[in-house]
């Protein structure tokens, strides 16, 4: 009985911490630089020709499987549907509806994430789960439109949990980022091989990017960045150390790379490890200091609690939806089961081709996704099953629709991951239109890879 009071205590006590109200400044800053991006991701979406190369101009789409119904605006609507985006992004950042704003954007991001796969890309996912959390926090209760058309909205302070959620989401993105790199081919060096060896017209640094010394020290560098930085940056003697390292990392990975606003906004939320009073001094001068007051603090009503555990919830799946891919049997860099939302960034090059023969009524056709797709879709196609099984379902469709009654799709491959021999991806003896996708299930009909020496 006893250590079950010490332990209701300890998590009153600590439920109490978390609610403490603490300096909000970093919270502040943060809503100003992620409204920033927000808009430059969406408006550079549509001025850089992205929404154009896969929201506009492609016939065939490859939503999530489940969410076939979620389908591009036609016309230019996908456009207006960005440059929706953008302005509430801006809005997001000066603080203006806040509430409604976010809610709005991270409704429209997750409709956009969630209709075309072609792309995907981890940032754009880390972006969906970061809105998630500002839809949580108070972030337009200092230096905000709203809190001047609402001065009851004003606050110097917030709770601490606010703050510390985006450390334990970043802390579980880096870590699990660190452990996907421990793989053989990551440590063989072969993905960093070929990437910088398309990179030799680089100025100044294009043939250092060839030096074999310096590409392990990248490889290497990537694992301890990745495992060491949320601790470096949460004890006080190494922070300032950590962010240059962080700065020096991520503006090395946006040279090389171009990975868009992602080392940008890895850099924006290092503002949640500093103390909230250095932040104020920093960008918010003008802030008055935040004094913790002497007033005895309330205990945690139900409603709390019941937050509480659903932010627990929240955590517990972004610990254990990047472990799912240990459900399904082989290579996940392979069989792309459990490959999305598991933070494996940057740890394969894959390249190969597919064609598809149909027997229609005892016909034989042959089909080829560049009669079809774009030059994007059509290579991410050949090197990912489950678009090429939503691929199958595309052509017994367009067979179906010309009148044929029996209709069989079977997906001939050859595909390369890591600059292994190229060898087929999925069972070309296996009618891929009859067979059910079976999401928690590993897929029979993808072949296993061979490990065979590479040339």
């Amino acid at each position: 009985m006893r250590s079950t009071a010490v332990l209701q205590t300890s998590k009153s006590s600590f439920l109490t911490w978390l609610r403490e109200p603490v300096d909000n400044a970093p919270l502040i800053v943060f809503r100003w630089l992620f409204g920033l991006l927000l808009f430059l991701e969406t408006a550079g979406a549509i001025l850089t020709g992205w929404v154009k190369k896969n929201l506009v101009e492609p016939t065939v789409f490859f939503p999530f499987i489940g969410f076939e119904w979620l389908r591009p605006l036609p016309g230019n609507g996908m456009y207006f549907y960005y440059g929706t985006m953008a302005v509430l992004g801006l809005l997001v950042m000066v603080g203006l509806y806040y509430r409604a704003s976010i809610i709005l954007f991270t409704v429209l991001w997750w409709g956009a994430y969630l209709m075309q796969k072609t792309s995907y890309n981890n940032h754009y996912y880390l972006l969906l789960v970061l809105c998630f959390l500002m839809l949580l926090v108070p972030a337009h209760a200092y230096a905000s439109l709203d809190s001047r058309r609402k001065p009851e909205l004003k606050s110097l302070s917030c709770p601490r949990w606010c703050l510390l959620v985006f450390v334990a989401q970043m802390a579980i993105v880096y870590t699990y980022a660190a452990v996907a790199k421990m793989n053989a081919d990551w440590l063989a060096g072969i993905p960093i091989k070929v990437w910088f060896g398309n990179k030799t017209q680089f100025w100044l640094i294009g043939g250092l990017l060839q030096e074999a010394w310096f590409q392990k020290l990248v490889v290497y560098g990537g694992i301890f960045f990745d495992l060491l930085i949320v601790p470096l940056l949460l004890w006080p003697r190494t922070r300032v150390l950590a962010f240059c390292m962080a700065i020096f990392f991520h503006g090395f990975n946006s040279a090389i790379f171009h990975i868009g606003i992602f080392p940008y906004l890895a850099l924006a939320l290092c503002l949640f490890f500093f103390p909230p009073e250095t932040i104020r001094r920093m960008f918010l001068r003008k802030k008055p200091v935040f004094t913790a007051t002497e007033n005895p603090i309330q205990e945690i009503s139900t409603g709390e609690r019941i937050f509480f555990w659903f932010l627990g919830v929240h955590f517990l799946i972004q610990v254990l939806l990047p472990l799912r891919h240990w459900w399904f049997p082989g290579n996940p860099n392979w069989t792309e089961e459990g490959h999305r939302m598991s933070w494996h960034m940057m740890l394969r090059t894959k390249s190969g081709y597919v064609s598809f023969k149909v027997l229609a009524d005892n016909q034989l056709f042959w089909e080829y996704p560049e009669n079809h797709l774009t030059p994007k879709q059509a290579r991410t196609v050949a090197t990912h099953p489950d678009l090429m099984w939503q691929y199958c379902q595309f052509l017994e469709r367009k067979y179906r629709q010309q009148g044929y009654k029996q209709v069989q799709v079977f997906a001939h491959t050859q595909v390369s991951l890591n600059k292994r021999p190229s060898q087929p991806l999925v069972d070309s003896t296996v009618n891929l239109a009859g067979v059910p996708w079976l999401p928690h299930q590993h897929s029979p009909w993808i072949v296993p890879l061979q490990e065979t020496k590479r040339p």
